[in-house]
């Protein structure tokens, strides 16, 4: 999901910062509903569809810049 970031890094951040396991955690589930959008599964016009894709985005890149300041 992270790029250079291990599963040991992200669970320990997970463990000890509730912000950002309740972004991840709501990363996650856009990213199930973006998947089921895409295979047709959950039905969904193609304007809710692009602003799922862009709030999956910034939730990523809040998640990507909290584990970069965490290791400082």
């Amino acid at each position: 999901m992270f790029e250079g970031q291990s599963k040991q890094e992200i669970e320990s951040m997970m463990a000890a910062d509730s912000a950002f396991r309740q972004l991840y955690f709501h990363h996650q589930k856009l990213d199930k509903k973006v998947n089921d959008a895409e295979l047709g599964v959950l039905p969904i016009d193609s304007l809710t569809l692009t602003r799922m894709k862009r709030e999956k985005l910034q939730a990523k890149d809040r998640l990507t810049r909290m584990l970069r300041e965490s290791k400082h």
